[in-house]
């Protein structure tokens, strides 16, 4: 008896990569310096991830433009455009403001 086809090990299947977007990794670590400023920022804050925003949207935009992963509208991502406030979100969301 095979070990592998006892335990669900492989049965002749050929694995298929992932989708692209789907799981991206940066090999050749184009997006480092993006990467760094975020884990610092998350280590220097206590981990609070809502004050380093700024760095994560800029290692998202590095991802994308290095197209190691697929091209999103970045409000697709949690971030606001430019200019627009929280109030104005919640109202789109809503149609209410809660305050």
């Amino acid at each position: 008896m095979s070990a592998g086809g006892q335990f669900g090990g492989n049965r002749g299947a050929r694995p298929v990569p992932p989708e692209k977007g789907v799981f991206p990794l940066d090999h050749m670590h184009l997006c480092d310096l993006e990467k760094k400023d975020y884990i610092g920022c998350l280590k220097s804050t206590g981990h609070q991830s809502d004050k380093c925003r700024q760095f994560s949207k800029k290692y998202l935009e590095c991802r994308m433009e290095k197209n190691l992963m697929a091209r999103q509208d970045m409000s697709e991502l949690g971030f606001r455009k430019e200019g627009e406030s929280q109030a104005s979100v919640d109202e789109s969301d809503t149609g209410r403001i809660d305050k």
